[in-house]
This record gives C-alpha cells, structure tokens and sequence, in this order.
C-alpha cells in the first residue's frame, strides 16, 4: 500500500511539478557526436570532449507545487571549460523531440562563440554570442526563432512577479528578442528563472585535486578496464574539500529537508576499499551528485604502494644505455619543455628463445600464404649491358638503325629477370600499460591479445620482406618511460624474438607522447620511401602526475603532428570501446580503427596492414582482407 501510494505521488505531483516531456527527451549520447563535429566546424576548440554537465542549484522561485514536490531545485545548463564542452545529459523541456534537438544544437552554436577572456558580465556576454551566431550562422536564425518561442512561453509572466523580479524577467526577455539592447539586468532578491538558451551564469568549478599525493591510484590509474568502463557515468559530479568530521560529537540532529538532497560525505579509503558488489556500487554513484572529500590521516601506506610496485634491478629487464630525453608540449603555454622526459630503452634479458605457440600456427601459416603474395615479385629489366638472355626488342632496334646508317651504341642488348623491391618501412608501436591487465573474456587478458597480435603480424611481415620493427611501451610518470625493444629493424625474425615477444608483461601507465617521439626517431632514421607507425594501445594518454585528460591528450597529438611533418604515416589501432571519442582528434577521421571484440585483433592487425600498405593480393576478396569488418577511420563491429 505504502509503495503504491508513492507511485501515485509521483506520478501526480512530482510529474506535474517538473514541467518536464519525458517522452520527448534527446540524450547527449544520441547528438555526441554531431555535437562534437559542429563544435569544431563553428571554429570551437578541437582538443575539448563533449561531455555531460553538473546539475547545480539556480536559486530562482518555485511554484508552490514545485516547494510540495521538493523539486526543481536543480538545473542542468551549458558551459565550456579547459577540458570539455559539458552539454545536459538529457534535454526535455520542450514537447516536440525536434525542439529538445534543436537547443543542444543551438548551445553547441554558442559555446563556439564563447570566449572565457571577455571581462563582461555574463548578461552582456550571452547577447553577445547570440548576435555573433545569429550573424555567422544565418541557417540558425529559424532554430532560435523556434526555440525562443517555445522558451518565452515558459517563462513566468511579469506581471505575475513581484517589481524586482518582474523587471529583471522583463530584461532577460528583451535581452533574447534582441540581442544586444539590454545593457543592464537590474537586481532582485531572488535569482531569474534560468535561461535555457543562454550558458551557464557561473559555472561550477571543480574542487582541486590537491596534488598527485592525496589520491595516488585514483589518480594516475589507467581508465580501460572494463568493469570499471560498466560503471561509468556520462553524468560529472561536483565535488568539494572538507575537514573530516570528528565521530564524537555526542547528540546528532537531522533536518527533514535534507531527505531531498543527494549530497553525502562519504568516509572511505579508496586504496582500501574491498567491496566488489558492482551493482551496489554503481546503484549508489548514480544517486550521488556531489561528493565531499578529505584527507585521512591513515592513508600513508597506499602512497607507498607504488614505489613498492618497481621491480628490483635484478628482476628487471635488461637497461640499454642511459636513456633519451625527449621534450614534451605543454598546451597551456603553447611551447615544448626540452629534455623533460627520459626514455629508457630496455631488453628482456632472461627471455627464451620459442617457437610460434601451437594455438597460433595454423593462423599463421594461413597468413603467411597470403602475405606471400604481398612478396616483390621477380621482373624483367631491359636494355642492360649485361644478362641472362638477349634483348630483341632491342637488337632488332639496334639492327634497324644500323642499317639506316645512325651511328647509334651497342651496349644495352641484353635483358635480366630480377627480383623488385617494396620501398616500405614500418615501425609498430604497443601499450603495454597496466590497462591491458584487464581481462577481454573468461579465458584471455588484453595483454594476452596483444601477445597474439604481435606474433602474427611478425609471421606475416617476415613473408614480404618488408623491413619492420617492434616496441611496447609504459610509463611512471615523465622518468622513465620504459620503452621494450622487441624486434630492432636491423634483426631478422627469428625464435628470439619470439621470446622477447612472450616475455612482455603489463607494465605501469600510459605517457604516449614520449613513447611516440622516440618511435619518430627510430622510424624517421630508416632510407625508406613510405614509413609507417602503427599504433596499438587499450586506453587514452594518461600517467600519475598532470598527464591526464586534456594535458596527454594534446601534447600526443603534437608528437603525431611532428611525426607528419617528417613524412611518416601515423596509424592507431585500438580495442577500447570508448575511443572514437577522442582518437580522430589525434589521428584525424581516417586514422585510426576501434575493435570492438578484442579476440578478433590478432587475426585482424596483418591484414590491416595489408590494406594500409595498399597491396593487392591474389585472392584477396574471397580471403576476407580487402572486405575486412576494419574499416579505417570508424569503428569495427
């Protein structure tokens, strides 16, 4: 009885006091990536994600139903920021679908416009971005026009309101039929109802992180596991610090509005947290908006942990040299730091010559029988002074004008079958990061695939003869970052590398700029017409310290630039699901592959490259290799 009632509740008051069209909503998931692509074409910062926004309290009026209900409390407005373009999770105010649409399109417009250095208030500047896309933009024009409709006639009716607040609403509805004439927002004791199709008044901040220490593994630990993928959100709390609160304070009081809130101060250990009940935990960050954290006195061992985490020099591989220092791009003062990372070449020391697993040689011989093919077949060259056989083409040619009388040489009358050359060098680049730990399925780990991967692409390439190399790579912060020499261009394949190849184990993070300035160089070095860098990696840039988000994900998109600009030809293979979002920003639309299923990359990689490398083979439409479920630059099924 007790539960029907709240049903009823629910569906009365709570509804009706919304004001909301549930069965007209549009998701960000479903306009992302539209979203993303117009952001761009306005003239929007490329390096910033589309992400979903905060709720945060606007501090207007409410109805009396809305005060019954206890909602409308919040409100999930746009803004922009260093890292993300943060749009509403969800849009339904408005009760035709196309409506809801239209406002993520029309504030994807306006963010474009924004500019955070403006020193206007944020009335002044909202007219302003209005009439510069309103002018830049003409096919908006008819949207805002629709959408400016729609939002006045849910706007409260000034002559409803108290003086202040009516001349206040009296501006804001001014301000959005005419950009530009309303100067000034008087004042009222309360705040205006928010404006929809305008950005965020004051945006929250996030609350700083405090430094690398305060949360050592949550910091730095890499993001492509999959469980931790399942328990994702779209949706980014806010967060603020808070002094621990002391247990004994004696008599607790509870004040009934705070039942309404989702704020909770949560006492925990991250680093010591052993609950692995996942539906519970996702069931609980999914009601919590806003988290309040704190530094605990009795956390000193998980800081520890990762120092604990490095091998003993005796149990590591083998170090070659003393490494490379390498620069690295700070975005936000625009300029390269030199010589701020130090690349540390390293070989498996103890790795065991092997012959190819037995799970693999029947793929591989497959492979090898197709790539084969790819092999530079033997031709004929003509008019040589020296050869297997005369040349008549040439000798009837020589004969003919000597007859005419033409005092012409009688050197080049011979032809030679020899064998052509493929002028191709490619370098491949594996993340071996502690990510790739996680398991794919019930049977294999994605260091496991990779594993795979790299043993028969070695098989396959080594049945061209095209000159390749191979490296994996990790990281611990900007020193070192260990670089595993599997396979160097001037070996040949052979069981030690095999060995090495098995020998490969996860290692710590993911510093991906330096690992692909240090591949440049080795690639860069090789007298080849086309040079190749294949990238292979389960995750986005990301290490203990400042490496993280935006940071990384610049400053690996300035390696790949530099790596252009010396004729290479960068290329990324990855088997996290959620890389679309960020990987055509660093290897552009047709630069890269997502595989969905992650057991199917060891048979996929070679023949990628085999449409990379752009050879045919015999057979190659009926083997699978041209019409392959790789489709560059998209994501795979």
């Amino acid at each position: 009885m007790e539960e029907q009632v709240g049903q009823l509740w629910d569906r009365l008051i709570t509804r009706a006091a919304s004001g909301r069209y549930p069965d007209a909503a549009v998701s960000l998931q479903e306009v992302s990536k539209t979203a993303g692509v117009l952001f761009r074409a306005l003239g929007g910062d490329g390096g910033l994600r589309v992400e979903a926004a905060t709720a945060s309290a606007h501090g207007a009026r409410r109805s009396w139903l809305q005060r019954l209900a206890g909602s409308n409390t919040d409100v999930e407005l746009s803004w922009r920021d260093a890292q993300a373009l943060r749009l509403p999770a969800v849009v339904d105010n408005f009760a035709a679908p196309g409506l809801n649409r239209d406002l993520y399109l029309w504030l994807v417009a306006l963010a474009a416009q924004a500019d955070s250095s403006q020193d206007a208030d944020w009335f002044v500047c909202s007219q302003r971005q209005t009439q510069a896309v309103l002018q830049r933009c003409p096919g908006m024009q008819a949207r805002y026009r629709r959408l400016l409709a729609a939002h006045l006639a849910q706007r409260p009716d000034p002559a409803r309101l108290r003086a202040d607040e009516a001349a206040q609403e009296q501006a804001i509805r001014d301000a959005l039929q005419y950009p530009g004439q309303s100067p000034v927002l008087p004042t009222a004791k309360k705040s205006p109802q928010p404006v929809l199709l305008w950005l965020h008044p004051a945006p929250p901040i996030p609350a700083d992180a405090g430094g690398e220490a305060d949360d050592p593994e949550g910091a730095g630990r890499p993001d492509s596991q999959d469980t931790c993928r399942e328990l994702e959100d779209q949706r980014r709390r806010q967060a603020e610090r808070v002094a621990m609160p002391e247990s004994d304070r004696g008599l607790i009081t509870v004040r009934m509005e705070n039942i309404f809130t989702w704020g909770e101060f949560a006492k925990l250990d991250r680093g010591a947290e052993e609950n692995e009940d996942l539906d519970e935990a996702s069931d609980a960050a999914a009601s919590i908006d806003r988290f309040s954290v704190t530094r605990d006195g009795k956390s000193v061992a998980s800081r520890l942990r990762f120092d604990l985490d490095m091998p003993s020099a005796s149990c590591d591989d083998q170090l070659l040299g003393e490494g490379v220092l390498l620069p690295e791009w700070d975005y936000k003062a625009q300029c390269l730091q030199p010589d701020h990372c130090r690349i540390q070449p390293m070989l498996a020391e103890t790795a065991e010559a092997i012959e190819l697993p037995l799970r693999l040689r029947r793929t591989a011989r497959r492979l090898r029988a197709q790539f084969q093919q790819l092999a530079p077949a033997r031709v004929w060259y003509h008019e040589q002074q020296d050869g297997a056989e005369i040349d008549l083409d040439a000798y009837l040619r020589f004969s003919g004008e000597r007859a005419a009388g033409h005092a012409v040489a009688g050197d080049r009358l011979y032809r030679d079958m020899r064998s052509g050359a493929r002028d191709l060098a490619c370098l491949l680049l594996a993340d071996l990061s502690l990510s790739t730990d996680a398991f794919v399925n019930d049977h294999a780990r994605v260091i496991d695939v990779i594993r795979d991967s790299l043993f028969l692409f070695a098989e396959s390439l080594a049945a061209t003869g095209d000159r390749f190399a191979m490296y994996g790579f990790s990281s611990r912060r900007r020193d070192p970052v260990r670089v595993h020499q599997l396979k160097t261009f001037a070996e040949t394949y052979n069981a030690r590398v095999r060995g090495r190849i098995d020998a490969i184990k996860p290692g710590y993070y993911t510093r991906m700029g330096a690992a692909v300035r240090y591949a440049t160089q080795l690639l860069a070095a090789e007298p080849a017409g086309r040079r190749l860098l294949l990238l292979l990696t389960d995750g986005k840039p990301n290490d203990l310290d400042k490496y993280e988000g935006r940071y990384g994900i610049e400053d690996t998109r300035h390696a790949l630039r530099q790596a252009r600009e010396q004729g290479l030809q960068p290329f990324c293979v990855s088997v996290y699901q959620r890389a679309g979002e960020y990987l055509p920003q660093l290897f552009g639309s047709g630069g890269y592959v997502v595989i969905h299923r992650p057991s199917q990359l060891p048979r996929e990689l070679p023949l990628l490259y085999a449409r990379l490398t752009a050879c045919r083979m015999k057979g190659a439409r009926r083997r699978g290799i041209k019409c392959s479920v790789l489709q560059v630059g998209s994501v795979s099924a």
